[in-house]
């Protein structure tokens, strides 16, 4: 195709352009080449191919005819087979046709190599994260503590728990994490904080030569913040309740318990509304992000020790 041309002592918003009455030229091509081929056979005499035919208008034959239409159409081949082999480029993006985990896994892998300068980094090489998160009033933390207390009693296992810093145990280093906001998590009290050194920590080599899975206790926030951490692969398992009626009876209960305080310039229906229009929020999150395979709704806590197992063992494929 011709390019569009310019004058040279134009203004780049005043410049004349020149490109389009010569581009639509070559649409005058099968025409010129036609007639060219119709006089060339009229000079031919007797040995114009057309020379018995009665037909004044038959100047060419119809091979001579569809030669140069095809001769015409050839010219955006190249073009053709550019578009194509884009096409195809753009198919193998595999991180976008990927489902849950696998795609965020794959896309954090093209990530890590682009930084690294296309060096080779392998699936193995990144550290595979038990994620269990949910909204709050759920039960989550103690269905993760069920199963790490059974988890420990077999010796094979490899489902680990992250160690939290404790402020009490290294305050100058607390501080100091602290005020360089590398903590992704940090209790009410802002007494222990979670790192991501300490979950690739946590990882560390089993006994039998393979990483650990690192099982985390996360909160949506923190859920969040693991979802773009590099250098993993996570697992993630959503916890929930069937309906909005059992997450206003759970808080209830923490209400009644004291783990979920009332503040003097509140009631307790004040409070309730505003923790379930915090979990509506964070079971939007959980739809959209894509990376939640397992969905537990924790009625039967037996059932859904159950179910967290299956998901755990998944995590070691």
């Amino acid at each position: 195709k011709t390019d569009t041309l310019a004058t040279g002592n134009a203004s780049s918003s005043s410049r004349q352009r020149l490109g389009s009455p010569f581009a639509n030229l070559r649409f005058l091509m099968p025409v010129l080449v036609l007639a060219g081929v119709s006089v060339y056979n009229q000079s031919r005499g007797e040995l114009n191919p057309l020379a018995d035919s009665d037909n004044m208008f038959d100047t060419v034959t119809k091979e001579q005819f569809a030669v140069a239409v095809l001769g015409f159409l050839t010219y955006r081949a190249p073009l053709f087979i550019g578009q194509v082999q884009d096409a195809f480029a753009e198919f193998q993006d595999s991180s976008s046709i990927l489902p849950g985990s696998a795609g965020v896994a794959m896309k954090v892998l093209q990530q890590q190599t682009e930084e690294m300068g296309g060096s080779n980094v392998s699936e193995q090489d990144l550290v595979t994260i038990l994620l269990v998160s949910g909204p709050q009033a759920t039960g989550r933390s103690e269905l993760v503590e069920r199963l790490l207390q059974q988890q420990q009693e077999d010796s094979e296992n490899r489902l680990v728990s992250p160690q939290w810093l404790l402020r009490r145990d290294d305050g100058a280093t607390f501080e100091r994490l602290e005020r360089r906001g590398e903590f992704l998590a940090m209790d009410e009290m802002s007494s222990s904080g979670l790192t991501k050194d300490s979950i690739f920590q946590a990882a560390g080599t089993g006994e039998d030569g393979n990483k650990n899975v690192v099982l985390v206790d996360a909160s949506v926030d923190l859920a969040k913040k693991l979802q773009s951490l590099s250098g993993t692969r996570l697992i993630g398992v959503w916890v929930g309740l069937e309906s909005v009626s059992d997450f206003e009876e759970q808080i209830e209960k923490d209400i009644a318990s004291g783990m979920i305080p009332i503040p003097p310039e509140e009631t307790k229906e004040s409070v309730i509304r505003a923790r379930i229009k915090e979990i509506i929020n964070e079971i939007e999150y959980g739809l959209a992000s894509g990376i939640f395979e397992f969905t537990i709704l924790n009625k039967d806590p037996e059932q859904s020790l159950k179910e967290l197992k299956q998901a755990a063992a998944y995590a070691f494929k």
